[in-house]
This record gives structure tokens, sequence and C-alpha cells, in this order.
């Protein structure tokens, strides 16, 4: 992959990363505030620990993209973003343009989710 298409996907990634991390820091202050309103009965009290659980899953996923985000980052570092970590070839730009931190060609990510589509059935 050429510099100018390597720049390319490193400001999109570092894009994404500001939003998600923006994102993240209106949600912690937002959702996982308690009230004393909050504790008045058991259903407000059950509302706001699923509300609380809800936030979390949000946020522990966002910091799951920030990683997959800076290592993609590190990838353009050392000189190999944009190969698949299974068969060596090129990820297409059309895969990365919608999924900048992907680490496998379309292909061999089917090929991975095909066994995970049979345990599911």
């Amino acid at each position: 992959m050429d510099e100018r298409n390597l720049e390319h996907f490193r400001v999109l990634l570092l894009q994404e990363r500001e939003q998600i991390l923006n994102g993240v820091a209106s949600t912690s202050r937002e959702d996982l505030r308690i009230s004393p309103d909050d504790l008045a009965d058991e259903t407000d009290m059950a509302n706001n620990v699923v509300g609380q659980t809800v936030s979390f899953t949000i946020i522990h996923r966002a910091f799951a993209n920030v990683r997959l985000i800076d290592e993609a980052l590190l990838r353009i570092d050392q000189g190999n973003y944009g190969h698949c970590e299974e068969c060596l070839g090129p990820v297409g730009k059309k895969r990365l343009t919608h999924r900048p931190w992907a680490t496998l060609c379309i292909t061999c990510a089917e090929e991975q989710e095909r066994p995970n589509r049979a345990l599911s059935l």
C-alpha cells in the first residue's frame, strides 16, 4: 500500500478513535451516575442497574474497538497494514474503508465465521 493510502487510513483510524473516546466520555458521565431519586424503590433500582449494565457493555465494546484501532495504527507504523493475517494477501481497500482495523481479507474473515454460524444454529 502506498504512503498516500496509508496516511488516509491513519487519519480515518484516528478520527474513529477520537469519536469513540468522546462517546465513552459522555456515556460515562450521563449513564453511570446514580441519584438518590433512583434508589427510591426496587423498580427504580432495577431500572438503574439494567441501565448501568448496558452502559458498561457499551463502554467495554468501545474500548475493545479502541484497542483494535491502536493495533491497526501500530501495523501502519510497522509497515504491515492492509495485509491479511491468515493468507498474507491484501485486505481490500473497500473493506478497510468500512472497517479500517480489519486484519483479515473478506475471504479469510468469512472462513473464520463459518464454523461459528454452525455452532449458533
